[in-house]
């Protein structure tokens, strides 16, 4: 197999490493690994998503080190933008919110078609050259799309975040011989290595066994959707990503845990080589997601796999008459093998008194919908 293309200039590399080596000696010698997760993603200038290399693509040879759903077919957004749609009149606002809004591909396909439905488009995306891009791509719809670096007090609205939450750092926790530690970085050699220290910590779901096994949990993806709930005065959130209820995430048998770094199309498990080249991700907790939301107010409205809710949002009217190659990308999005089943997608919504539960069906969940799973 050919290495894949580097992305990012040695240069860079080189700065990212000097800067988190600098982080960890000004800690004592060892920094959590959501911290190094954080630094290796997102330090301005060097981190991952922080520099102007392409992050999404079709193929390997664009340069590029991943592909998102909406990059494969614009049905994807189509498909969102009937539940979109549903979302704002029930909620009756007029608001889209965006979280990591990547190339612009999915606010385009929702603008698209959501059309006067949506007087604002807001987007929140730590990236500056991601934010560049977007700008470009969007310019056509003009005042109706604005970028923000943090959240007003309130805010009403559908929010909507495909593949965020898999890129919010994660802290490790590793258990040997029965006892568990929180797995961090420090510096040997010059080299970034992992290195444990015992800690009070552990999973949300008890895992089964003395075996060795690591696995990561979830604070700041939980926050995150916490501040959504502190925020929201009305509307709904819907957030698809590749993830698995915690029965599932917490399995005896997925001992290596979940977190995974992609460059040039291909997977790797090594973060700590070659920092700032490759995306790092971890798989979500859904679970967790839908906890995080009803103790901070809101209600879960469905939660489902990605090939359920896209059929359900109507992603195969037409198909008839498109042409074969845009039916290949549709079948990626639905096929078990492919993203319908690893990707699932979780919606909360407000809760009042008037309105329990929020007091509607909505429709991606009409057919086989999992709440009960989580």
């Amino acid at each position: 197999m050919t290495p894949p293309t580097l992305t990012t200039p040695p240069s860079l590399t080189s700065a990212l490493a000097g800067h988190i080596r600098e982080a960890i000696a000004a800690a004592g010698g060892w920094i959590s690994f959501d911290r190094f997760m954080a630094l290796a993603l997102y330090t301005p200038g060097l981190g991952y998503y922080a520099h102007d290399s392409r992050k999404f693509g079709l193929m390997p040879g664009s340069g590029s080190d991943f592909v998102t759903a909406p990059e494969l077919s614009s049905r994807f957004g189509q498909a969102l933008s009937r539940q979109v749609a549903q979302a704002l009149r029930e909620s009756a606002t007029d608001e889209v919110w965006e979280f990591g809004a990547g190339s612009g591909a999915l606010a385009q396909q929702l603008l698209g078609a959501l059309g006067p439905q949506v007087k604002r488009y807001t987007i929140v995306d730590l990236s500056g050259t991601l934010q560049a891009r977007q700008r470009e791509r969007l310019a056509a719809w003009g005042d109706t799309v604005r970028w923000v670096s943090e959240l007003p007090a309130q805010m009403r609205g559908v929010v909507v975040g495909n593949e965020v939450l898999d890129a919010m750092p994660v802290q490790l926790l590793a258990r040997h011989d029965g006892s568990w530690f929180e797995r961090g970085v420090a510096v040997q050699d010059a080299l970034f290595v992992h290195a444990d220290q015992p800690t009070a910590l552990r999973p949300s779901f008890e895992v089964v066994g003395n075996h060795d096994y690591l696995t990561e949990i979830h604070p700041q993806a939980e926050a995150f959707v916490a501040t959504l709930a502190d925020r929201l005065q009305a509307g709904a959130v819907f957030l698809i990503d590749y993830g698995f209820p915690e029965h599932e995430y917490y399995h005896p048998q997925r001992s290596m845990g979940t977190l995974m770094c992609h460059r040039g199309h291909l997977v790797d498990a090594d973060a700590l080589q070659d920092v700032g080249e490759k995306d790092l991700t971890a798989h979500v907790n859904f679970s967790g997601i839908a906890l995080a939301g009803q103790q901070a107010g809101l209600q879960v409205l469905g939660y489902t796999s990605q090939a359920r809710f896209l059929l359900n949002c109507a992603v195969l009217d037409g198909m008839e008459d498109a042409p074969l190659a845009e039916r290949v990308m549709v079948q990626k999005l639905i096929n078990e093998h492919e993203m319908g089943e690893l990707f699932k997608v979780i919606a909360l919504v407000v809760d009042s008194p008037e309105r329990p539960w929020g007091g509607w069906q909505a429709m991606g969940f009409a057919r086989g919908d999992r709440t009960h799973t989580l």
